[in-house]
């Protein structure tokens, strides 16, 4: 019997309203018929989409929404102002040196878009309820309140509250939900709705969808940070209260849900380490829980995570180039000393020919036969990925639509410079040196500083405004990094060691080490294993509940001086204030 099936269509938040694929089928190439923008959700495929659609719709994707939140304000990244780019009125630097207000723009915008993605999946609920002949509707409900509860989640993690209204009543007044009381609702919401969802790559899932296995990892990370939610602003948290429901403590839950995913033979660590996030990642056997994204006329996807580390005058195509913002701070940098050789610090591209991309001055030449997907035979240039540091080299042009070319046509590399300031040779240094060390303010003639991240693949076709990699929200690495914590709150060290070295020795450096594993730990302390945490899930949006929970956020840093646990959470941004009596603005704000 053939059943009507909901796809998120990979990388577009989009409706399908095509013939819908049978129980259990896992073909992707649905026809797309429509795109919903927001306002058409009578459908419950409509309203479903819309809510998945927003993941993509910048909050998860866009440098400037949660990642600011997540990244900028820890000690793992930094946007400061370089020279005539991104001042901004200061808004970034504000965010790192914990200067924010209710009206910072960044704060505003990941506001507003956190509480448009409730906004849509409480639609999609009402939507979804409102049809009883709907053939999928058990799917499809516990699918929307399953990303009620996932935007919710995140909102209270940032914000300390959030909105919610019955969408069973169209009458029903917005109230507030406080993460001290919501976090146990939230838990209890979610393991209720977990019979009713769908294992990955069953009834027509992907990892674009919220299925059993999204939600244990999202119970796993609402158990995990509950003390704080609890106790937001204590000097210490009791990770070991009792569980909401069932037996055993807090983390004794985080170990049950990571170990459901971790015996999943559905999922396994790669190798190599960065193929979690290439342009051609989709389906990748870690990741459990994806923004996925496509290049389309229809709607943007997003490339940010790459493009705002890259110098202006790193250019993957001639038509391309990154644009010189983002880097990762001093403190982290040095955490990784001893630890050069970890295959998730950095690797070199190789060439199909065999030729490597040192980056390091001994590089000539490389071949032009990678060409720029959709293009007129452009040649692609790949950089090497990970944390780069040092004097920078690559291509050049010579015209608007070409690279500096060999007399055999192979790409000549050559040392790169600064775009904005051509005699500053592109020589990116752990050191960040400020003129004002409390603002992150660099002039022209210090734009080369700091460490950059090309985690990311670059995507050679457009700057910014696309790309085709999938944001990992939840992927086995950072699982593990979960269950490790777990078990060391727990007292429980052997078994928390022994996490972390399955990613230390499953990472491999394949291209000039002989496939040489990463190498084990002898022993594990609070602090190497929150370094640990950062070599796993460097620029995933992660670090800023890491360090919170491990009591470094407070600390003082690079143009950030020690901070009062009050800027543990943001502000309820002033134009919702304005807006409503609903909120009560957090504490000291």
């Amino acid at each position: 019997m053939k059943k009507k099936s909901f796809k998120i269509y990979k990388y577009a938040c989009i409706a399908l309203t095509a013939a819908m694929v049978g129980v259990g089928c896992t073909d992707l190439k649905e026809q797309v018929i429509d795109e919903v923008l927001g306002s058409n959700n009578s459908n419950p495929e409509n309203a479903l989409a819309a809510a998945y659609g927003q993941m993509g719709d910048a909050t998860f994707v866009d440098h400037g929404n949660v990642f600011a939140l997540q990244e900028y304000s820890t000690d793992e990244a930094i946007l400061p102002t370089r020279g005539s780019d991104w001042g901004d009125g200061g808004v970034w630097r504000a965010i790192h040196e914990f200067t924010w207000a209710p009206d910072n723009s960044v704060v505003n915008n990941t506001w507003n878009n956190l509480n448009a993605g409730i906004t849509k999946s409480l639609t999609a609920i009402g939507t979804i309820e409102s049809r009883p002949d709907f053939t999928n509707k058990k799917l499809f409900l516990a699918e929307a309140k399953a990303m009620l509860a996932f935007y919710t989640f995140h909102t209270l993690d940032l914000y300390g509250q959030a909105p919610y209204r019955d969408p069973s009543n169209v009458n029903a007044p917005v109230t507030v939900r406080k993460a001290a009381t919501a976090i146990d609702e939230l838990i209890k919401e979610v393991e209720a709705l977990v019979p009713d969802l769908a294992n990955l790559k069953e009834q027509g899932t992907h990892n674009g969808r919220f299925t059993k296995q999204a939600a244990y990892a999202l119970l796993a990370d609402m158990y995990l940070n509950r003390a704080v939610f609890k106790d937001r602003y204590a000097a210490t948290f009791n990770f070991k209260e009792a569980a909401v429901s069932g037996t055993g403590t807090d983390m004794d839950k985080v170990i049950e849900y990571t170990s459901l995913l971790i015996n999943n033979n559905q999922f396994s660590l790669e190798s190599n380490y960065f193929k979690n996030f290439d342009m051609d990642n989709a389906g990748r056997p870690e990741l459990i829980f994806v923004v996925t994204q496509i290049k389309n006329t229809l709607r943007n996807s997003d490339n940010d995570f790459a493009y705002m580390s890259m110098e202006r005058n790193q250019k993957p195509s001639p038509s391309n180039r990154g644009t010189n913002a983002s880097c990762i701070t001093p403190q982290f940098y040095d955490t990784w000393d001893g630890n050069h050789d970890d295959p998730r610090f950095s690797r070199h591209y190789r060439y199909s020919d065999g030729t490597w991309f040192m980056n390091d001055g001994t590089d000539v030449s490389v071949p032009a036969t990678s060409i720029v997907p959709n293009s007129a035979q452009l040649p692609w240039f790949h950089f090497n990925r990970g944390l780069q540091v040092g004097q920078q080299y690559g291509p050049k042009l010579v015209s608007n639509t070409a690279f500096e070319m060999t007399a055999d046509g192979r790409i000549k590399v050559s040392k790169l410079f600064c775009e904005k300031n051509t005699t500053l040779a592109m020589d990116f240094t752990p050191a960040l040196v400020f003129d004002n060390p409390a603002q992150a303010i660099f002039t022209q003639a210090q734009i080369n500083q700091g460490v950059r991240c090309f985690k990311f693949e670059f995507d050679p076709e457009r700057d910014n405004g696309s790309s085709n990699v999938d944001i990992p929200l939840y992927r086995l690495g950072g699982i593990y990094c979960m269950r490790a914590e777990a078990y060391f709150r727990n007292g429980q060290t052997a078994l928390a060691l022994a996490d972390v070295n399955k990613l230390r020795t499953s990472r491999t450096r394949e291209e000039l080490y002989a496939s040489a594993p990463g190498k084990e730990l002898t022993a594990l302390t609070e602090q190497s294993l929150y370094n640990e945490t950062g070599f796993e899930m460097y620029w995933e949006m992660y670090r800023r509940k890491a360090a919170i929970r491990f009591g470094k956020f407070d600390l003082a840093g690079t143009a950030k001086k020690a901070s009062e646990p009050y800027r543990r959470i943001f502000p309820i941004p002033q134009s919702a204030m304005d807006a409503s009596k609903t909120f009560t603005q957090n504490d000291k704000y």
